[in-house]
């Protein structure tokens, strides 16, 4: 019943969607003291702001972002591939990734928690096979309307767990793309400190073990939601396999942050601490054989 809504939903032209999710992000920021409280933490913790006056107008640029980044839900998820791809305007560094296809390497596409992450993940599995990593909600009717509205023929979703793990390895086997959210907070065993904007942050992993483990090319990926509801720009900007590890991700990460402040999700909390306590019922902690 939820999905049949979503997809008529779907069919409200994206500006309108923007409209009233700009005022849902302050409906949200209004009745959360935590989730407002941690977004000016982490502005505050970034140094990108000099005065209070750009720290004012940055905050509230992001709040209207992040209501925004729910509001395009049922168009991104929900609309065919067809109407889906028509809502990205421009790609920005296709080239480089049909120069690593022609060469038969697969791609792996780091999109961190910025933008509209989901587009760029729609768009890419339009044109060629791509297996995402998504961390599945403890809700079992949201799981299943997450894969309703994420998945098509291209498109698949791999958990984060052994079994989701197992699947990027095959893909990346098979020479097909991958795509991960790098800047996930990893479990206990799953990640090495890292700084990110000054702070230790623990930063996952996978990535780079993947590439290693594949010969993968690195693929830095940003949705860029553009104003008035016109849509969205991707970015693909390649990142040189050589020598890469959790560091030079991170600055990867913060160099693309740095130039689209507004469209981080800065609510994410990457400086979480891992409790010891914490179940280690995951890929690494299970020395699992892949």
């Amino acid at each position: 019943m939820l999905a049949g809504l979503l997809r008529i939903l779907s069919k409200v032209p994206l500006r309108w969607m923007h409209s009233w999710g700009a005022v849902l992000g302050w409906i949200i920021y209004s009745c959360s003291s935590r989730y407002a409280r941690r977004i000016k933490n982490n502005l505050s913790a970034s140094g990108l702001c000099r005065d209070p006056d750009s720290r004012r107008a940055l905050l509230h640029a992001v709040i209207a972002q992040n209501g925004k980044t729910l509001a395009e839900l049922p168009a991104v998820w929900f609309r065919d591939d067809e109407a889906a791809t028509r809502l990205v305007i421009e790609c920005e560094g296709w080239d480089a990734i049909e120069t690593v296809r022609r060469q038969g390497q697969s791609i792996i596409f780091l999109s961190p928690h910025m933008g509209c992450f989901e587009i760029a993940a729609r768009y890419v599995a339009s044109q060629f096979p791509l297996t995402v990593m998504y961390r599945p909600p403890r809700e079992r009717w949201l799981d299943v309307l997450m894969e309703s509205g994420r998945s098509n023929r291209q498109l698949h979703l791999a958990p984060t767990n052994l079994k989701g793990v197992r699947m990027l390895y095959r893909a990346l086997q098979r020479r097909e793309s991958i795509g991960l959210l790098p800047d996930h907070a990893p479990g206990i065993g799953e990640g090495v400190w890292a700084s990110f904007f000054g702070k230790p942050a623990f930063t996952m992993t996978l990535p780079r073990k993947l590439q290693r483990g594949s010969d993968a090319a690195l693929m830095m990926t940003f949705g860029e939601r553009l104003p008035g509801g016109k849509g969205f720009r991707l970015h693909f900007e390649p990142l040189p396999a050589c020598d890469f590890d959790e560091t030079k991700l991170n600055q990867a990460i913060e160099d693309l942050v740095r130039r689209y402040p507004d469209q981080y999700h800065w609510n994410y909390n990457r400086y979480k601490k891992m409790s010891s306590r914490r179940k280690r019922g995951s890929y690494q902690s299970r020395r699992a054989r892949i």
